[in-house]
């Protein structure tokens, strides 16, 4: 992530905000490597939120240059189809479907799209800062109409959904209607079947998917690593 042309790939569009964070936390702490902080900084932010404590070690080393960086294209996008998924998580990273459902639905549990950035626009769930299983409850029980984001032109999948919102004076509640989004790697999930019975699964079973999430991105931050 910090050399090109790993940091301008079309997968990690958008990440330089948060590189550019955990930068400033390098220049206070500059014993601790880039690949462990900004691994570390992916644990503690996903703890905050909800998730169960995740496996984190120390010990991962910093490489000097360029040397070791991958050309682009290898990472997962958003426009592509299920095969594109098993290629990414499993023939390069060796993960099952089951691990694969996990860690694309972790990874959109939270946070949010923004058109400027990434060229998609919207959140996942309601509360894009709660880590829980409503991605998979969404994924599964919504009606997905394809759209188009305005400011880009980028096709996506939207979706309303009725949330109740206190009035200001604290005596009644208020019904109203938002959009969440799904991006078509998203709606693949539940196009194959394999994958779809995990969504299923987790949609119904939320204690057992933050505690298998820990677990399989505990198993993420470790590859690579020569311990």
């Amino acid at each position: 992530m910090r050399f090109p042309p790993e940091i301008n790939d079309d997968g990690n569009t958008g990440l330089h905000t948060a590189k550019s964070c955990l930068d400033l936390v390098k220049l206070k702490f500059p014993w601790i490597t880039y690949a462990d902080l900004y691994t570390l900084g992916g644990v503690v932010a996903i703890e905050s939120m909800g998730c169960p404590t995740i496996d984190w070690k120390p010990g991962r080393i910093d490489f000097a240059d360029d040397s070791k960086v991958p050309p682009n294209g290898r990472l997962p996008l958003a426009t592509k189809d299920a095969n594109h998924i098993r290629t990414v998580f499993q023939e390069r990273m060796g993960f099952s479907d089951r691990e694969t459902v996990l860690l694309i639905g972790g990874g959109h549990s939270l946070g949010r799209c923004h058109a400027k950035y990434s060229g998609f626009k919207g959140k996942w769930t309601e509360n894009p800062l709660k880590f829980d299983n409503d991605f998979f409850k969404l994924l599964m029980s919504k009606t997905w109409n394809y759209t188009q984001v305005s400011e880009t032109g980028n096709m996506q999948y939207t979706s309303k959904i009725t949330t109740k919102q206190n009035l200001k004076n604290n005596e009644n509640d208020d019904n109203e209607e938002k959009e969440v989004m799904m991006l078509n790697t998203d709606i693949e999930l539940i196009k194959d079947n394999n994958f779809k019975k995990w969504v299923n699964y987790y949609a119904n079973n939320e204690i057992e998917y933050l505690n298998d999430f820990a677990i399989v991105f505990g198993k993420l931050l470790e590859l690579g690593v020569n311990r």
